[in-house]
């Protein structure tokens, strides 16, 4: 059998030595029997969703995203609805994605899992057409990404930028409606999970499925800085939603309309500016992922 071809999206940013170190995992582990390698590096914001579409046009079997999930969400978006499989090697700030699909953030464990991997069918959502495929946030998350994203990276800068954005950020007002539901409500945050993870083993969402059709939608009410710490624990111990001041509910197809609409979103951790009226649905199936294999 012929190898399959296998391109490999390298983000720079993801670390000064992430080119080089990639180029020698992929001559020391992957099985060139299996696979015949390419390894190409980003240029820009949107370059990794160019080159994946142009690897899925030309029949590539897999493209791996080498970087957080920035980068994860840059080449899922270029794959979805093609028949080649996104693969991923952990190497950004959270890598909520990877690990929610149990993939090793050690990159060569990662690299590893590849010779004994196969594709299987995922959910995605779509916010006003822009594609996500752990979370989507409003509220104090998205602050916090935006936050951490202007003032550096790593578990100490985003545990500074909690603490600095907790005491500052004031509850906004949302409507929420469509499959069944029709509320407005004050809220700290408002996250629409396809995956559980935030990164850092938080989990947000703990009983999200990337299979199941369906959109987790976490609401949390704005709470007293001395209960932060049972958040805290609750959202590291896959016990989020057991905490009072949230209330999770689930939907295929739902419109969020924003009190303010010059506050910062995120998509995948990646901060952003978007519409006031929000319109957020689940693709069931729409993208193959590489995945450990099951014997």
């Amino acid at each position: 059998m012929n190898p399959r071809n296998i391109a490999f999206i390298v983000n720079p940013m993801a670390g000064t030595k992430t080119k080089n170190k990639v180029n020698k995992l992929i001559r020391d582990l992957l099985d060139k029997e299996q696979f015949a390698p390419t390894v190409v590096v980003t240029e820009y914001a949107g370059h990794a969703t160019q080159l994946a579409q142009q690897f899925a046009a030309e029949g590539y079997y897999a493209v791996v995203a080498v970087g957080g999930d920035g980068t994860v969400n840059e080449v899922a978006s270029g794959l979805r609805d093609t028949d080649t499989a996104l693969g991923i090697i952990p190497n950004g700030s959270g890598n909520g994605f990877a690990r929610h699909i149990d993939i090793s953030t050690r990159m060569n464990r990662a690299l590893e899992m590849l010779n004994c991997s196969e594709p299987v069918e995922v959910d995605y959502c779509l916010v006003n057409d822009k594609p996500f495929f752990s979370t989507f946030g409003v509220g104090f998350d998205a602050v916090v990404a935006e936050d951490f994203g202007a003032n550096g990276r790593g578990l100490k800068g985003y545990v500074e930028s909690i603490f600095k954005d907790f005491f500052k950020y004031k509850a906004e007002q949302y409507q929420l409606v469509g499959d069944g539901i029709d509320m407005t409500t004050k809220a700290f945050l408002v996250n629409f999970a396809n995956a559980g993870q935030w990164g850092y083993d938080a989990y947000i969402a703990p009983k999200a499925s990337i299979q199941d059709g369906w959109i987790d939608i976490i609401i949390v009410s704005e709470f007293p800085m001395i209960k932060a710490p049972t958040f805290a624990l609750q959202l590291f111990t896959k016990n989020i939603d057991e905490n009072l001041h949230v209330n999770t509910i689930r939907a295929k197809e739902v419109t969020l309309i924003r009190e303010n609409e010059e506050s910062p979103v995120h998509i995948d951790g990646t901060p952003t500016k978007m519409e006031k009226e929000l319109h957020i649905k689940i693709v069931e199936a729409g993208l193959k992922v590489l995945v450990k294999k099951r014997y």
